[in-house]
């Protein structure tokens, strides 16, 4: 595919969508950022800029819709995005079982809602051009609900579903959509996390491989692979054997 010049990331002040941002940094290049913590916001354009990059960096909370689509359509008239990435999301662990409800709700409203706010608005300008590529961040955690991360669990697999069967019906329109589902990556939620993390990942080598998919146009990015079959074996292992292995791991709080 060809090479990105204009791009907008969610959630680019910490983790995949910091790393991300920094890997496509370089002289033409246009790098549209969002985040909700200033301060590392403004070090991950600082970086960018110190790489050619021009950039433009915006407080928004993606759960806010009016915002995020005024906010992606002026990015689009100053420079007619090629690649969108919806990256912002939480993950808020329910290793106890407390809060069952304001935990689900806050978790799909981060991680579905926000990625609808950011995608939407960006197939609309894309589809008036016939171009342009989405991708969206979901998590290994797709492939089945985990115990101690329940919302967190199903709120992934709704945006590799969504994404996968939105690759199906924006192909006729010139318009590629893909599936990123990383494994442990370094993010503000995995350093908060107090377990054993298996095929643990910076955040930057996870961009370069997210980045060398996205360019190959690939539909589902998974990684890394030694997790891809084991993600498999989850899916499709009888509930009796999985009610002995699915057990919480402990906590994951933080926000992307």
């Amino acid at each position: 595919m060809k090479k990105p010049q204009s791009i907008l990331i969610t959630g680019a002040s910490s983790g995949i969508g910091a790393a991300l941002a920094q890997h496509y940094a370089a002289p033409g290049v246009t790098l549209f950022l969002s985040g909700r913590n200033h301060a590392r916001l403004a070090e991950v354009e600082d970086a960018c800029r110190s790489s050619g990059a021009l950039v433009d960096g915006r407080i928004i909370d993606v759960c806010g819709e009016l915002d995020l689509t005024v906010w992606i359509h002026q990015c689009d008239e100053i420079a007619p995005l090629d690649l969108v990435i919806a990256n912002a999301g939480v993950g808020l662990g329910n290793t106890d079982g407390a809060n069952l409800h304001d935990v689900a709700k806050r978790t799909f409203e981060a991680n579905v809602g926000g990625v609808f706010n950011t995608i939407h608005p960006a197939v609309d300008c894309m589809r008036k051009r016939g171009q342009g590529q989405i991708a969206l961040v979901s998590s290994i955690a797709a492939y089945q609900g985990l115990a101690g991360s329940p919302a967190y669990s199903a709120s992934k697999a709704a945006v590799k579903t969504y994404g996968e069967a939105l690759r199906a019906m924006l192909r006729p329109e010139n318009i590629t959509v893909s599936v990123i589902c990383p494994g442990y990556v370094r993010s503000r939620i995995t350093d908060r996390n107090d377990y054993f993390m298996p095929f643990f990942m910076e955040a930057d080598k996870a961009a370069r491989i997210i980045a060398t998919a996205l360019a190959k146009g690939k539909g589902r990015i998974t990684f890394p692979w030694p997790m891809v079959p084991v993600a498999r074996i989850l899916t499709n292992l009888p509930m009796w054997l999985l009610d002995l292995v699915n057990r919480p791991m402990g906590t994951k709080r933080a926000e992307d």
